[in-house]
């Protein structure tokens, strides 16, 4: 009897590495708190996230003091993002060991997962508070080297303005390659080789307007536009779940089949510590000096 070929693919090792390896350097997981992150099991799962209610100030004025009943409010964390990978592999293609081949392919799935996890996380946007929002719609925002500090100033503003900026809070803000090359332009851009002895974000090209930027090829065109999201960790909880990795033998050919299944979801849960700006797609443009 054979033994089969992916024997070394067990699946406590296999879940174990993918969920290390996804835990690394994922760009918008960089942007979100995993507070509730051991209280998820199942797709479906829903964990209830308390707020905690705001204190009031008065003034002693008599030697009766009154208490007032806080009232702290609750949300929802739904587990609904249910992904899977599943794949088959030719026994004539194991040429190499069985671990090279499991790394290759934990690799593979790590790229997968975490493009439609960026692409989720990165739709949020639409839950930012409406007075957090540089440009709309109808007017979205043209950025080129001379604008491009003021513009991003003015989403930095938004979130300081909305107090979701304190002391030892650093915000970070996500924008796609086409974006990074007008802000290389600009001489307030603050490269990461540049930021002393602070530390950055894993990934953090730099910082802009006191914001980490992070830059994510999951960060598109819809209908014209970008969406680019600013925040502190505070807005979105974020929780995931390696549910299951398995390795079985395909009795149909000589191959094994592996699959895996991802679960995840993200709340919101202070829509004033998100901020977004609008900005036109097709409208951007990269200025060059007349002289060069």
């Amino acid at each position: 009897m054979t033994d089969n070929a992916y024997s070394a693919f067990i699946p406590e090792i296999w879940s174990q590495k993918l969920n290390y390896m996804l835990s690394k350097d994922c760009v918008m997981l960089q942007c979100v708190n995993r507070n509730w992150e051991g209280e998820i099991k199942n797709q479906g799962d829903k964990v209830k996230i308390i707020t905690p209610a705001d204190v009031a100030i008065s003034t002693l004025s008599s030697s009766n003091i009154t208490y007032k009943e806080l009232e702290p409010t609750s949300q929802d964390l739904v587990i609904d993002q249910k992904k899977f990978f599943a794949f088959k592999i030719n026994d004539v293609a194991q040429v190499q060991s069985n671990a090279d081949i499991m790394e290759a392919h934990l690799k593979n799935a790590k790229k997968a997962i975490e493009e439609v996890q960026d692409a989720y996380i990165l739709s949020l946007h639409t839950e930012v508070d409406k007075d957090n929002v540089v440009g709309d719609e109808t007017t979205a925002v043209t950025l080129d080297k001379s604008t491009i500090y003021s513009k991003f100033v003015e989403l930095a503003l938004c979130l300081k303005n909305s107090n979701a900026i304190s002391a030892g809070v650093r915000p970070w803000v996500v924008i796609n390659p086409t974006i990074e090359s007008y802000l290389l332009q600009s001489s307030e851009f603050i490269g990461a080789h540049n930021v002393a002895d602070e530390t950055l974000r894993e990934g953090a090209i730099g910082r802009i307007a006191g914001m980490d930027v992070l830059v994510s090829t999951n960060l598109t065109d819809v209908s014209g536009k970008y969406y680019v999201l600013a925040g502190t960790n505070e807005a979105i909880t974020f929780a995931s779940q390696l549910s299951k990795i398995e390795s079985l033998r395909d009795k149909d050919s000589f191959s094994d089949l592996v699959r895996g299944l991802y679960l995840y979801g993200a709340k919101v849960v202070q829509p004033k510590a998100l901020a977004k700006m609008v900005v036109a797609s097709g409208a951007s443009t990269v200025e060059t000096d007349s002289s060069d």
